[in-house]
């Protein structure tokens, strides 16, 4: 899901960003545009340098007409003509330009981007839903500890609602929902009679929307940060009713929701003119603080929270984040990471382990038959050490679990199609099998689909073998007739009783037996005649009896 599609400016190469670069990141939002230079080192990490932005709200209008209106885009276009030169300025040596929910949604946001090339000489890349919401929690990961709760950040934009669902810092949850501040106040509130009675309408609207994109039972009571100017201006706003003096930097306030509760109830009393007044209140925003608040307070009320902590930082200082690590990791061995990640996740290092192990028996064993290949071993083999990594979110669905916190997985660095594949195989490593039904299996070329049914399949049936998590098997034999397949197990020592394991295994045999075209029989082979004194499988502590 990392987006790393980078313009560079007087520089081509791809390799880690060499000390003291300097990088520019721009933000072309439905409201607002906004440029961040930093300063790049490996040892201080970033160092802001300047900071520009404007508010063309490429958004106006866009709800009704489908397109990005003509003046906003000239303001645009000037606008980051006036970034372009402060870069120039500023010795930046690469700029990534991303553009969000207006261009993405307009039915000229093409255009627009061709103008922006043309015109102002900048590469202007649309990004998704997923990618915006993926940047904006790189910045709220950098600047917060995350790794020891459930947190959901919410960023609200012009033209969306961005969250974010970590558990114990690991991506588990991405949702981009149509609750923009600019959007919904050209919907619902474009006409000042009667607010207070159209802001009640607008929450009944963003309750049902929320509802469908969030689930209360899996986030309630979860810690939520709160990332864009909606967020910003109300930590402003919040601070100023208290009687305090408006610091400069509001970066990790917290905001009881009695407060954001109050703040909404007293804004929608006030005509535009009188909000422009408010104390903390930016002047351009007075007109969408409204939308923004009423997103804030549902979102507030739906997972039950108490307060929320005001992120100062957002998808620009994500984006910057990503130009300077993009490449760091590349070079590591994969199975390191994916083994750091399986720990952070508090696996089962034995039983993952022992998975592993099996499940490269049951592949190298049956290859000639099944048709894998060495690139597929790797996949497998990642499969089986992540299969189980969410348990950290719940067990009753934890394959579905597993397959959301690898697709959002930073530092995992498989390329897009592998990590869904090991994803999609790690899902289907108990339940149901591989289905047409599943919208991220369907979307597999038929072979891609035919490599999750055997390694799935595969795997399954490892998993199966190692039903007690005890590591008791030591090896397997495999017999392949006319009729079925035939997995001789050998335990560990004499006299292990492996009734839980082949039970569990052949339990969970349907998928190879379809893939191979035959049933599927466990056995229990004998066993050594004493515990055997040699090392468990490489990578596994050995097993106790």
């Amino acid at each position: 899901m990392t987006a790393e599609s980078v313009a560079a400016i007087g520089a081509t190469t791809e390799t880690p960003a060499a000390p003291r670069e300097r990088l520019g990141a721009i933000d072309v939002g439905s409201n607002s545009i906004r440029l961040l230079v930093a300063e790049y080192d490996r040892a201080s990490g970033l160092t802001i340098i300047d900071e520009v932005r404007d508010q063309p709200r490429l958004a106006q209008g866009l709800a009704k007409t489908g397109r990005l209106d003509d003046a906003a885009i000239e303001h645009a276009l000037q606008v980051l003509s006036r970034m372009r030169d402060v870069c120039e300025r500023r010795g930046v040596a690469r700029i990534s330009a991303v553009a969000t929910s207006a261009v993405r949604e307009a039915a000229n946001g093409d255009e627009f981007v061709r103008r922006v090339q043309e015109d102002v000489g900048i590469p202007l890349r649309i990004i998704d839903g997923e990618t915006e919401a993926a940047l904006s929690y790189r910045s709220v990961a950098y600047h917060f500890k995350l790794d020891a709760s459930r947190t959901l950040v919410a960023d609200i934009g012009g033209g969306s609602l961005e969250l974010i669902g970590a558990v114990n810092g690991l991506v588990e949850l991405t949702a981009s929902l149509p609750l923009g501040a600019v959007r919904l106040t050209e919907l619902h509130l474009d006409d000042t009679s009667d607010t207070i009675r159209r802001v009640r309408k607008l929450r009944s609207q963003v309750r049902k929307q929320l509802r469908k994109g969030l689930s209360a039972r899996d986030w309630g009571t979860s810690r939520l940060i709160g990332s864009g100017g909606t967020f910003t201006s109300l930590a402003r706003m919040a601070i100023a009713r208290r009687g305090a003096p408006i610091p400069e930097n509001v970066h990790g306030v917290e905001v009881s929701t009695a407060e954001v509760e109050h703040l909404l109830e007293w804004l929608s009393t006030k005509s535009p003119e009188q909000r422009r007044a408010v104390a903390g209140l930016s002047p351009l925003r007075a007109d969408i603080i409204l939308a923004g608040l009423a997103v804030t307070a549902e979102l507030l009320a739906l997972v039950n929270a108490r307060s929320l902590t005001v992120s100062a930082f957002g998808l620009r200082d994500g984006l910057l984040l990503e130009m300077a690590g993009a490449d760091a990791d590349r070079r590591r061995d994969p199975l390191r990471l994916v083994r750091e990640f399986a720990e952070r996740c508090q696996s089962d290092r034995r039983h993952i382990e022992q998975v592993r192990h099996l499940s490269l028996l049951l592949f190298d064993q049956l290859a000639p038959v099944l048709g894998g290949d060495p690139e597929e071993r790797l996949l497998l083999e990642s499969a089986a050490l992540i299969h189980d990594v969410g348990q950290l979110v719940s067990y009753r669905r934890h394959h579905h679990h597993s397959f959301q916190l690898i697709m959002h997985a930073e530092r995992l660095h498989f390329s897009a199609r592998d990590r869904l594949l090991v994803a999609l195989i790690s899902r289907y490593h108990r339940k149901s099998g591989p289905s047409r039904k599943d919208e991220d299996y369907a979307q597999l070329t038929p072979e891609e689909r035919a490599i999750v049914r055997r390694l799935s399949g595969v795997l399954r049936v490892a998993d199966g073998l190692d039903r007690g998590h005890t590591a008791i098997i030591d090896s397997l034999a495999t017999t392949l007739t006319g009729e079925r397949l035939i997995v001789s197990v050998v335990p560990r020592y004499a006299g292990a009783d492996l009734a839980l394991e082949c039970w569990g295994a052949a339990r969970k045999a349907d998928v190879l037996a379809k893939v191979l075209g035959r049933d599927v029989e466990i056995r229990t082979a004998a066993g050594p005649a004493a515990p055997p004194t040699e090392a468990a499988p490489t990578g596994a502590p050995a097993a106790t009896p």
